[in-house]
């Protein structure tokens, strides 16, 4: 189904947040997104949860103060759109699996918008792919690992969903804490000062 392209970005998110493409969802559709013309780092997540869903705000839980600790910036910058603007694989909440956890991204959903969104943001330099579900999205197959362990590939940055599993990971790779995230933290500090 073809999209009709809108003139501005504002437009877009307006039309975004509306969305009842996937009206099932468990606690109905309420799309959480951060976006902005201006910045220049661009986060693709997995799915609000169900505290972003109620909120209306991206990682307000647990996972997102551990992501904000790897990134070590302020919830001020995190939540400025002109410096990071956020744009999950699933707009909406997608609800939890029968064993715990959340349910995976609606599959529908990043091909509806993401193109979109990225042609009326020109000035996004660094796109950090968190979790699993962005990760192969953007930049196929393998092992989230072996991606992570890379490192950056060409404007995109691969990381671990932040979520209280990924401590026994970081054990197992010291790598991350010692070397991926300074890098990281560098590149966020040289994106967001201005």
């Amino acid at each position: 189904m073809e999209q009709p392209e809108l003139s501005t970005l504002d437009e877009l998110a307006r039309e975004a947040r509306a969305c009842t493409a996937c009206p099932d969802l468990p606690l109905g559709p309420a799309p959480v997104l951060q976006v902005s013309a201006q910045a220049r780092v661009l986060l693709i997540g997995q799915a609000p949860g169900t505290k972003a869903h109620l909120s209306g705000r991206p990682f307000t839980d647990a996972s997102g103060d551990r992501l904000r600790a790897w990134l070590a910036i302020t919830p001020e910058i995190f939540y400025d759109p002109t410096k990071l603007c956020i744009l999950p694989m699933g707009l909406c909440y997608p609800g939890r699996l029968p064993k715990g956890g959340d349910c995976p991204p609606r599959p529908l959903c990043a091909p509806l918008w993401h193109s979109r969104f990225l042609a009326l943001m020109p000035r996004i330099e660094l796109v950090l792919l968190v979790g699993s579900y962005a990760i192969k999205h953007y930049l196929g197959p393998g092992l989230m690992t072996d991606h992570v362990r890379r490192g950056r590939a060409g404007k995109f940055w691969p990381l671990p969903h932040p979520s209280w599993r990924t401590g026994h990971w970081e054990r197992q790779n010291p790598w991350f804490t010692h070397a991926t995230l300074p890098a990281l933290r560098a590149e966020l500090c040289r994106l967001t000062a201005q």
